[in-house]
């Protein structure tokens, strides 16, 4: 008998089920850009969290920005970008930048819906479209802003005990944010802060 997919909590069903009915959660963090940018400055943005369906067990892909990059320059971050005027929806962004970033092709995609806005320091208002992806991936990085990918395991990512909040001073006011150290990425800021309302809106399984 072959054994099952998935024997831990989290599965491709599980996370569908999660987002089939549509719920009001309150976001642990909606970012603190508006510290920082006026309501004028903020443009729309959006990203793909990409949840692997691997064959014994689910991921999440990463990527690292490259070093000479303006923004973010060096850190992990979810493929996406700005919004454009021919884009109809966050879920066009998400996959359009994702095609354009790492080329993951938006029919390897399967996207559940959208988490809770969140404004970051660089004055973007980012929607994260959580979204299923089928393997093999077949990517095909865009070398001037991706420096690599990788995965981490859902299980990881969901288990409070590796999550952290610590707190900052910049430009004279506290800043507090989330990370979730990973090996040798240190998974942080706007990443980490999505990825904390991630873990409210689908919750721990029974």
């Amino acid at each position: 008998m072959n054994a099952p997919r998935h024997p831990g909590p989290y599965s491709a069903r599980w996370l569908r089920e999660r987002f089939a009915a549509p719920r009001a959660v309150e976001p642990m963090t909606i970012g603190d850009g508006h510290l920082w940018v006026t309501e004028r400055e903020i443009r729309p943005a959006a990203v793909l969290i990409p949840v692997v369906d691997r064959d014994d067990e689910l991921t999440v892909l990463f990527t690292r920005r490259t070093a000479h990059l303006h923004d973010h320059a060096g850190q992990i971050s979810f493929p996406g970008g700005r919004a454009e005027p021919d884009d109809a929806s966050p879920g066009d962004t998400a996959l359009r930048e994702t095609a354009e970033e790492i080329g993951l092709a938006p029919e390897r995609v399967d996207p559940l819906g959208c988490l809770t806005e969140y404004t970051t320091v660089t004055g973007y208002r980012v929607t994260p479209v959580v979204g299923l992806v089928a393997p093999p991936l077949e990517l095909k990085l865009d070398e001037f802003e991706v420096a690599e990918v990788f995965e981490v395991p859902l299980s990881f990512l969901l288990d409070p005990t590796n999550h952290q909040r610590n707190l900052v001073v910049h430009e004279g006011k506290a800043r507090y944010y989330y990370a979730m150290p990973y090996g040798r990425h240190y998974i942080w800021g706007a990443t980490a802060g999505m990825l904390m309302n991630l873990y409210a809106y689908v919750g721990r399984p029974a």
